[in-house]
């Protein structure tokens, strides 16, 4: 765990001299009736899992932003919830019920490597994924330091879309970037490409 710490230390840091790819996705999932869902002028909630408060604040600021630019209200978790209240799933959700948000995007890194990459089946498992509060302290159990710096890295991010109303796992799919130009650089590549597949699968209804 140590050395995959080390491994993982650049993905989300500035990378000056790499050259930013888009994201591609390389597995996802929808529920059933997801065709069903609308967030429009709704308040979806940003949250980056992340030990890193600095990376966690710009990145989730560049989520929030990205999900105000598709017709939602994107707010960044650390501006609704204490840094000290952000792993208790128990204080996160009275936070988010206070705030009257409507659902939860998180990011949370992976891996290097596509070994550990959640398939289809374990999203429709249930398990850890089978509810948000179920998910909300595996996921921070899952977290990795990031610090330092290191060339030609492949970033596997794992992108899940809650309702927060019943707690379930609307939409689910993990990315591969290399060489990201920095945090908020792959945060926008990851929901440009994000964007395209749930307009695909009805999430993000087409204009």
């Amino acid at each position: 765990m140590t050395r995959l710490a080390a491994l993982c230390s650049c993905l989300l840091l500035a990378l000056a001299a790499a050259v930013s790819a888009k994201a591609k996705f390389i597995t996802k999932w929808k529920a059933p009736d997801v065709e069903h869902v609308s967030y429009q002028g709704k308040k979806i909630v940003g949250l980056i899992v992340s030990d890193d408060m600095d990376l966690r604040m710009s990145a989730e600021e560049a989520l929030a932003r990205e999900l105000t630019a598709r017709g939602v209200q994107g707010v960044a978790a650390y501006r609704l919830i204490p840094r000290e209240e952000i792993k208790d799933k128990d204080r996160v959700r009275g936070w988010f019920e206070r705030a009257g948000a409507a659902g939860v995007v998180v990011m949370r890194l992976v891996d290097l490597t596509k070994e550990k990459t959640p398939s289809v089946v374990v999203w429709q498992s249930g398990n850890y994924y089978g509810s948000l509060w179920d998910y909300y302290p595996y996921a921070w159990g899952a977290t990795f330091d990031l610090s330092g710096g290191r060339t030609n890295v492949s970033v596997v991010v794992e992108t899940l879309v809650f309702d927060v109303a019943n707690a379930k796992l609307l939409w689910a799919g993990t990315s591969e970037s290399t060489n990201p130009d920095g945090a908020q650089a792959l945060v926008k590549n990851i929901v440009d490409s994000a964007a395209d597949e749930m307009k695909k699968d009805g999430l993000i209804k087409k204009k």
